[in-house]
């Protein structure tokens, strides 16, 4: 990857590390690098959730990739997000997305766009496993 583009797009079955995310986006002259990251949690509608399966389609990573790129294209800011895939378990990370911009202010708006268009846009889907043996699909 050359130095000049400004978006990092991944899905990957390998665990996420927020710090490449973050090393991608940093600049010189951004004074801001705002990331989030997506923890699978041990509830979710008043269940315990035991873990969870993350399916994507085929496609997913090029989904991604043009969300990132279409944020970047309307703010002009670097761009990054990485979301993992197969079986995690609580306190994984699902999924890492950050911006650096000069001002926090459009780091942050920046963020949170882009981390709804990925949950918006991008063919991922989540099966959450419940400590009383059921299961659901998230997202079908």
């Amino acid at each position: 990857m050359s130095g000049t583009e400004t978006v990092l797009a991944a899905v990957t079955d390998e665990p996420l590390d927020p710090a490449v995310v973050d090393a991608f986006v940093w600049r010189a002259d951004a004074g801001a690098v705002v990331s989030f990251q997506g923890i699978v949690r041990d509830h979710d509608g008043g269940r315990t959730v035991t873990a969870l399966d993350y399916r994507a389609h085929p496609d997913a990573e090029a989904f991604l990739r043009a969300c990132c790129a279409e944020v970047a294209e309307r703010t002009g800011l670097r761009v990054a997000a990485a979301h993992r895939v197969g079986a995690l378990t609580i306190g994984d990370i699902a999924l890492v997305a950050a911006v650096a911009a000069p001002h926090r202010a459009e780091a942050f708006a920046a963020c949170a766009e882009l981390v709804e268009t990925i949950k918006a846009r991008v063919p991922i889907w989540k099966r959450q496993r419940f400590d009383d043996g059921a299961s659901e699909w998230v997202g079908l």
